[in-house]
């Protein structure tokens, strides 16, 4: 009687044991998949980051100069701001299916992954 007594309380501390290396487990898997997750945007916002800066001194260049095909450089400036109004209305128009639905996508693939 004495040995299955032993055996059941062997066997309820590894159970013990199981669950708090499951536990664990899950927490750094958890951890894993945030930490892919954040360092996955940050390296996309420093990529976004560069491109803004690239397309805001192309655009200044490009108001500039047809400012001076325009005799007024500040004509420029309104015609390079007409074009990205247009644009931003229509990416306003459609910003659900061309960014809230590719980043859900995004996330909910690396979150699965």
């Amino acid at each position: 009687m004495e040995n299955i007594t032993d055996q059941v309380g062997a066997l309820v501390d590894e159970t013990k044991k199981f669950a708090q290396t499951s536990v664990e487990l899950y927490k750094l898997k958890a951890i894993d998949k945030s930490a892919d997750i954040i360092s996955t945007l940050a390296a996309r916002l420093a990529v976004i980051l560069f491109a803004i800066l690239f397309i805001l001194m192309v655009n200044i260049g490009i108001s500039l100069w047809v400012g001076e095909m325009m005799g007024k450089n500040y004509l420029g400036f309104l015609i390079v701001s007409g074009f990205y109004a247009i644009g931003g209305i229509v990416f306003y128009a459609m910003r659900n299916r061309w960014i809230k639905s590719s980043v859900r996508n995004s996330i909910i693939e690396q979150a699965l992954s």
